[in-house]
């Protein structure tokens, strides 16, 4: 997968131009460098770059997005490096950081269904 085919969309996977004085870092999701601010949540950080699914549903595979943004909701799963079910919402993004989209339902021990 290449960039300009990252989702199905042409689109770069920077970060809109937001020169807020913070530091810029890069984390990978689904195997695609994306460009950060540190302090950005994953979850703004990915709406930034234009990416809006996080997470798929266990029963008909219906992408969901990051909906609340603090915490309540539980529509931004991710995976931050290995560990399931974690809210994109609540975790800050950390230089070289790796996070996939969930697909689906998981098991409790963390293993796909």
């Amino acid at each position: 997968m290449n960039v300009e085919t990252f989702m199905g969309a042409d689109l770069p996977m920077k970060r809109l131009n937001l020169d807020l004085g913070r530091t810029s870092l890069s984390f990978t999701y689904d195997g695609v460098q994306v460009e950060a601010l540190a302090g950005d949540s994953i979850a703004a950080a990915l709406f930034a770059t234009g990416v809006t699914s996080t997470r798929t549903t266990p029963v008909k595979g219906t992408a969901r997005a990051p909906f609340c943004m603090m915490g309540s909701c539980f529509e931004c799963l991710v995976e931050i490096d290995g560990v399931p079910n974690k809210q994109a919402c609540m975790v800050r993004v950390a230089e070289g950081m790796v996070v996939n989209k969930m697909h689906g339902a998981r098991t409790i021990d963390g293993t796909d269904s």
